[in-house]
């Protein structure tokens, strides 16, 4: 007999290329869905589509039994997702797992997280088994400022807050946990690593493991927005800037057990994280 067939939405991006392989070590069938027609995934059946694009989603959805649904970052996200699910629905799919985000609330000051919470309340109206994974900050967003890191600097205006953020391996295995298991339905898990740290933790775990010296720096928000708003849209600059703001106001350091409830280990730390990453994180 074939085994249920799962569809893995932005499979090439941060948690999507770990969630496939932690499925195929499942014995799981996964289909793969990109926007991109030159990309393959090893193990996974690849499949081309886009949340803009109806049609290529209705054809990735066919004789599909499980989704995990995520998207590219864009204005509108939380209309994409609800429309996906949707289609999800009257594909069949018999259970769906969404990614959402630590704190997501319809009255969430952070735009982020009220566009997450208008697909969690959109999902649970629909008829179809869903389970929601809110993740806090993703340790792996360090590495678009890797540049910067391996010079020796991390900033960031976000003060001697804590969060507890978490390393993307361990969204993904949560993720293929409850995509391979039928226990997990109408359920929402809040994932963080195992402790809630300082952006100074997060530097002094990267001059451990790179060898260097790393610094970090509490800036305005005013100059984090300067250096990024030529490499952003202003209205993804503006989100971020929130969420950073939710963050210093330490909003975001409580601390879960779910990723062990779910994969039977401990979350990784900030040390696993760095030791994992080091290269990135080192001047040539």
């Amino acid at each position: 007999m074939t085994n249920p067939t799962i569809l893995v939405t932005a499979a090439t991006g941060t948690v999507g290329t770990a969630l496939v392989p932690a499925l195929i070590d499942r014995g799981a069938q996964v289909r793969a869905m990109t926007r991109d027609p030159s990309r393959h995934i090893a193990g996974a059946e690849t499949v081309v589509a886009d949340l803009h694009d109806p049609a290529t989603i209705s054809a990735a959805l066919k004789d599909v039994n499980a989704v995990f649904l995520n998207s590219p970052s864009t204005e509108d996200a939380a209309q994409l997702q609800i429309r996906f699910a949707e289609l999800a629905r009257d594909a069949g799919v018999q259970r769906l797992v969404l990614l959402s985000q630590y704190g997501a609330h319809l009255d969430s000051p952070v735009r982020f997280l009220r566009w997450h919470a208008e697909v969690e309340d959109r999902l649970h109206q629909l008829d179809l088994p869903c389970t929601v994974l809110r993740p806090n900050l993703y340790l792996q967003s360090l590495l678009a400022f890797a540049d910067t890191i391996a010079h020796g600097v991390l900033t960031a205006p976000i003060g001697d807050a804590t969060v507890s953020a978490i390393d993307t391996r361990d969204i993904a295995e949560a993720a293929a946990d409850v995509l391979t298991t039928t226990t997990h339905d109408g359920r929402t898990y809040t994932l963080t690593g195992p402790g809630a740290v300082t952006h100074s933790d997060i530097a002094a775990a990267l001059s451990v493991a790179t060898g260097s010296p790393i610094a970090f720096y509490d800036v305005p928000p005013e100059q984090f927005a300067a250096a990024l708003e030529a490499f952003v849209p202003r209205w993804q600059l503006d989100g971020l800037l929130e969420d950073y703001a939710h963050y210093a106001r330490d909003e975001a350091a409580d601390i879960t057990t779910a990723v062990r409830d779910l994969t039977g280990h401990a979350a990784r730390d900030i040390t696993d994280f760095a030791a994992a990453h080091a290269a990135a994180f080192t001047r040539p």
